[in-house]
């Protein structure tokens, strides 16, 4: 079974084309990136309405792969911003419709669970997501993936990219940041917001715009924003395992690709003599393999929908989307 799976959630567009052996067969990628500011949501999906037929030819090409030997397309349905997930799905309904293939709709936090599940070879592993959007500790449970702790305000993605802009950088924040934090000395304290198994950042962006308005170096600051800020989410996920009796855990989003989260993360649950996995960039980011590879799981469980029952969900949460393909 071949599944080509479209992701256009926020600032990404990607097309993926996947086999039944998760074997991601075709990938390509276009990031919109503001001169200004951070993400315009009609800008952003105006992009996605330009690059998208393309690559979904560079999709096919690079996989060798007919669309008459597609079997199913499937589109990230929600959460996200609306303009740009209608954007993907737009092109979803036009590609399901021309090919006489089913539609298949994918949670995009739950694409990021799945195709982290498969690389690993880990069956039932707790999920540290954190990206711009979102940030969450997902375990499954009982037909569907629960939330154990997340943000009470802003994803730690969005934090990092107000704070780089909030500091004279330019969006995306988080690689800029990551990389002046390595040449950072000094650790200020800052807010540590935890609260039982959630997070807030808004605060420690305050306060570090603060310090910054002071003169505190900027590779002190960024050095003293990494550090809190994945201590937080290395701590709600230490107690997450413990809390479910886990002792594996994979990483998820863009946030992820983080060499210091996946450090941190690391020596917590080796310490505790389990497993930690984080998939490769190209799959960590947002991207339109793990789109079609849940798709595939989805497609494979009987789940498809009609293009007039195709709307987008913005605000779909992660526990609100059955998961068939795992009962039992």
């Amino acid at each position: 079974m071949v599944v080509l799976g479209i992701e256009s959630t926020a600032h990404t567009a990607s097309v993926g084309i996947v086999d039944e052996r998760a074997e991601v067969l075709g990938l390509a990628s276009d990031m919109y990136r503001p001169a200004l500011g951070g993400i315009h949501p009609r800008e952003a999906a105006n992009h996605h309405v330009e690059v998208l037929p393309g690559l979904v030819e560079q999709a096919l090409e690079r996989a060798r792969v007919r669309p008459s030997e597609v079997d199913a397309v499937a589109f990230s349905q929600g959460p996200g911003l609306g303009p740009c997930l209608r954007a993907g799905a737009t092109v979803a309904r036009v590609l399901s419709l021309a090919w006489k293939r089913p539609l298949v709709p994918v949670n995009h936090c739950v694409a990021h669970v799945e195709i982290a599940r498969v690389l690993s070879g880990l069956d039932d592993p707790l999920l540290l997501y954190a990206s711009g959007g979102n940030t969450q500790v997902i375990a499954y449970g009982r037909g569907r993936y629960r939330v154990l702790g997340e943000t009470l305000d802003i994803g730690v993605g969005n934090f990092l990219d107000k704070l780089w802009i909030g500091l004279g950088g330019t969006f995306p924040g988080g690689p800029a940041l990551e990389a002046e934090a390595r040449t950072g000395t000094e650790l200020h304290a800052l807010p540590y917001s935890v609260h039982g198994m959630d997070v807030a950042f808004s605060g420690m962006l305050t306060a570090t715009l603060a310090l910054h308005a002071k003169g505190t170096p900027r590779p002190d600051l960024a050095y003293s924003v990494e550090t809190t800020a994945y201590a937080m989410l290395t701590e709600i996920t230490e107690r997450a395992l413990a809390h479910r009796g886990r002792n594996s855990v994979v990483l998820g989003g863009g946030v992820a690709c983080n060499e210091r989260l996946r450090g941190m993360v690391r020596a917590m649950v080796e310490g505790r003599g389990g497993t930690m996995f984080a998939p490769p960039r190209s799959l960590c980011v947002d991207n339109g393999a793990m789109i079609a590879w849940t798709g595939h799981l989805a497609h494979r469980a009987g789940v498809s929908v009609d293009v007039p029952d195709s709307a987008v969900l913005p605000r779909q949460r992660t526990d609100l989307v059955s998961t068939p393909w795992r009962a039992g």
